[in-house]
């Protein structure tokens, strides 16, 4: 069966809103049951969850490429999409099953990746950029609104009407893929049979970064990369809970800062990065970037008020257009040929944040003792939660140690990006990469064995 219609971005865009869309709605819910499940713990718990889901995403990622540009994407959309809703359910029915479900489903949870090679199916080069913004932003806005949402809905109704609810909207998701999405690739590309072998060196999740010292540039590009992601990898992961629990945020209150935090980032990656790159250049809109992360996460660091974090929340919003300035450097500098391989080895350590960064953070929170209290947090007569007065002692001064950590790094993330040339030719060929130029041709063309492209893991700016 084909779908509905002709494969497009929409069949696309429309997989990826309802995936996180039925996420966005647990927000709220998911802090709760955390600190529930974990009362002494939390962030070292958190992070150790969210470290191994990222870790495993980073190491399955390119062989769930490598299966799909064989069998098709369609069977790998729906594989994603029900290993990566399959813990909804569990949130009510059993805690500890719902966060160990959570981890070993970062095998699966790797929805842009073939969703990213579902576009670029269908797609010529030229339009491929505006495909990919386009469902960059359906992303955003999926979690622009459905926090919001699911903390009224939790209030109002309870946190198990939100669980079904996110279910729900999970399961419509995946019939949508089992009706509606047609296979975008094409029948002469596919093999016969499921037995058809593909190219371990494909995937290998290491074969990007083993080509990381070829060139300087390129080698600076990836340092820079990675001190500056690491710990953008571990705020996300445990950034709301801090809000909610540390900072005395209320659930909705935490639903408006992502709401907020979304429109000025897709205003940043959009109208203001386009401006900058135009006025100042490439490579000080990178520097400038970086300026406001370590802005940021030292605000986050220090501060001890909730509007402290609003205002910083803005400044988070500008240090958003560093990855997409970055991406935009490799693809201007590097040979027409290159692109996959130096993109991919850009994805790759920023998958291997995606495990390390949680993790570290989780670690770090543990060490300084920023715990939660074994009782719930009250509720103040406003709504939001009553900070108590045991953490207010224990951090009045540094309130965020991993936060500070983490402008360390960006601070040294500066310092290397500086040496970073504005104009160069990125070099990153190995012997057997003049292979790939004779079928260069097309997205899917069969790969020689050692070029060490990863097949989906490129040209993602999410």
């Amino acid at each position: 069966p084909q779908g509905i219609g002709s494969p497009s971005v929409y069949h696309a865009v429309i997989v990826i809103f309802l995936e996180f869309f039925a996420w966005g709605l647990l927000t709220a819910p998911t802090l709760v049951v955390l600190h529930e499940t974990f009362p002494k713990h939390t962030f070292l718990m958190n992070g150790l969850i969210q470290g191994v889901k990222g870790l495993l995403s980073f190491l399955s990622a390119p062989l769930i490429g490598a299966l799909s540009d064989v069998w098709g994407r369609k069977s790998f959309l729906l594989l994603t999409v029900f290993f990566t809703c399959a813990p909804i359910p569990l949130m009510k029915i059993s805690p500890w099953w719902y966060f160990a479900v959570i981890s070993v489903s970062g095998v699966f949870a790797v929805t842009f990746s073939v969703v990213f090679a579902y576009v670029a199916d269908i797609t010529q080069e030229h339009e491929r950029s505006m495909a990919y913004g386009l469902v960059s932003a359906t992303f955003a806005a999926s979690l622009v609104t459905s926090p919001a949402i699911g903390a009224y809905l939790g209030r109002v109704y309870g946190d198990s009407l939100v669980v079904v609810l996110a279910t729900a909207i999970a399961l419509l998701d995946i019939c949508f893929i089992l009706v509606a999405v047609p296979e975008s690739l094409p029948e002469k590309m596919r093999p016969a049979s499921w037995g058809a072998p593909i190219s371990w060196e494909q995937a290998d999740p290491f074969a990007s970064l083993k080509k990381v010292g070829q060139d300087s540039v390129v080698l600076l590009i990836c340092i820079t990369v990675f001190l500056s992601y690491l710990p953008e990898a571990g705020q996300y992961s445990s950034f709301f809970l801090y809000l909610r629990q540390i900072m005395g945020f209320s659930s909705e209150s935490v639903a408006a800062f992502i709401a907020v935090l979304g429109i000025l980032s897709i205003i940043a990656q959009t109208i203001v990065l386009s401006l900058l790159m135009r006025s100042i250049g490439n490579k000080n809109t990178i520097l400038l970037g970086l300026g406001f992360q370590i802005l940021q996460l030292a605000w986050y660091g220090f501060g001890s008020e909730p509007w402290m974090m609003w205002a910083a929340g803005a400044v988070a919003a500008m240090s958003s257009i560093t990855f997409p300035a970055v991406s935009a450097l490799v693809s201007r500098t590097a040979d027409a040929d290159q692109q996959g391989v130096v993109q991919g080895m850009i994805t790759g350590i920023r998958g291997l944040c995606n495990g390390l960064g949680p993790a570290l953070y989780g670690f770090i929170f543990y060490i300084f003792h920023v715990e939660l209290n074994e009782l719930p947090m009250p509720e103040s007569p406003s709504g939001g939660s009553v900070v108590s007065q045991y953490h207010l002692q224990q951090n009045s001064i540094i309130p965020g140690p991993p936060f500070l950590f983490g402008a360390c790094s960006v601070l040294l993330a500066l310092l290397v990006a500086l040496f970073i040339p504005e104009h160069t030719n990125l070099n990153v060929r190995s012997s057997n990469w003049k292979k790939h130029c004779g079928s260069h041709g097309h997205p899917h063309s069969p790969q020689a064995p050692g070029e060490a492209k990863e097949p989906l893991l490129q040209d993602t700016n999410v």
